[in-house]
C-alpha cells in the first residue's frame, strides 16, 4: 500500500510540474531594476543573475555608430538634452547616465558580453538594420559568435523587413503593443520565431492561437510575481523582466 501511495503522489506531483510552463527569461535592458538601464553595469548584472538572454535598444546616431539607449531624447536619463539620433559620438561620450554610467555603443556592448549570454537587439531607432547586421556578422565570422545566439525585435516593421532582406539566418521577433494576433501575417511574411505582445495584450486564448500559427510568445515587461506567474498559466514562452531573478526564482 505504501509504495502505491508513493507512486500515485510522485504521478500528480509531475503532472503538476507539467502543467506549469518553463519560462525564458530575458534581462530586460539588462537588469534595469537593479542597475541603470542598456548600460555595461545592467548587463554584468543580468549576467550574474544568470539569464540566457539579454534585450537591448539599439539607436544611430549622427556620426554613424550605434549607441545602446532606449529614449528617443536624453534628458530623462542623462546630464543633457536633445535628441539621440542627432548627437556624434564625442557628444554621446560626455553624457553622464544616472548612477555615473556612459552609454555603451553596440560593439562595447558585445565585447563585454563576449558570447556568455544570448542577445535580443531591439532596433529602436530608424536606419538601425544595417549597421546592427553587419556587427553582429562581424562577430560571428571574427569573435566566434553564433547567429543562433542573436534574436532582432522591432516596433518598426520596417526594420524588420530590412533584417530579413540582408539576411535569411538570424532569428526575428515582431514586436507590437496592440492585439498579438494582427501581428501574426508580419511574423509569417518575415519567417519570424516568435511575436513580442505586451503583457497586458496577452491572452491564454491569443498564446494559443499564437502557437498554433508556428511562432513563440515572448511578453515585455513582466515584474511583479503574479504577473509572471498568470504568463506562465497563459503558457508564454518566454518574458522580458527588469528584474530577472523574480523570474528565475520561480
Amino acid at each position: 500500500m505504501k509504495t502505491f501511495k508513493l507512486i500515485l503522489l510522485t504521478l500528480l506531483m509531475s503532472a503538476c510540474t507539467s502543467s506549469v510552463s518553463e519560462l525564458y527569461v530575458i534581462g530586460h535592458r539588462g537588469a534595469m531594476g537593479y542597475e541603470t538601464e542598456n548600460t555595461l553595469a545592467s548587463i554584468e548584472k543580468a549576467v550574474e543573475l544568470g539569464v540566457p538572454m539579454i534585450e537591448i535598444d539599439v539607436f544611430k546616431i549622427a556620426s554613424g555608430e550605434l549607441v545602446v539607449f532606449h529614449d528617443d531624447e536624453v534628458d530623462k536619463l542623462t546630464d543633457g538634452i536633445g535628441p539621440i539620433e542627432a548627437k556624434n559620438l564625442e557628444e554621446v561620450k560626455a553624457l553622464t547616465l544616472e548612477g555615473g554610467h556612459r552609454i555603451p555603443t553596440l560593439i562595447e556592448v558585445l565585447d563585454a558580453l563576449d558570447k556568455r549570454t544570448s542577445l535580443n537587439i531591439e532596433l529602436k531607432g530608424s536606419n538601425t538594420a544595417d549597421d546592427s547586421v553587419r556587427i553582429v556578422r562581424a562577430y560571428i565570422a571574427e569573435h566566434g559568435y553564433n547567429a543562433d545566439k542573436f534574436v532582432f525585435s522591432s516596433f518598426k516593421w520596417e526594420e524588420l523587413d530590412r533584417v530579413r532582406e540582408l539576411d535569411e539566418q538570424f532569428d526575428i521577433a515582431v514586436l507590437t503593443g496592440e492585439d498579438p494576433l494582427d501581428a501574426i501575417s508580419k511574423a509569417q511574411e518575415l519567417n519570424a520565431i516568435a511575436i513580442n505582445p505586451w503583457y497586458k495584450r496577452v491572452t491564454a486564448e491569443n498564446v494559443q492561437a499564437i502557437h498554433e500559427a508556428g511562432f513563440k510568445v515572448f511578453t515585455y515587461t513582466v515584474n511583479e510575481p503574479e504577473d509572471i506567474a498568470l504568463m506562465r498559466e497563459y503558457k508564454v514562452d518566454g518574458i522580458f523582466c527588469n528584474y530577472p531573478d523574480r523570474a528565475l526564482a520561480q
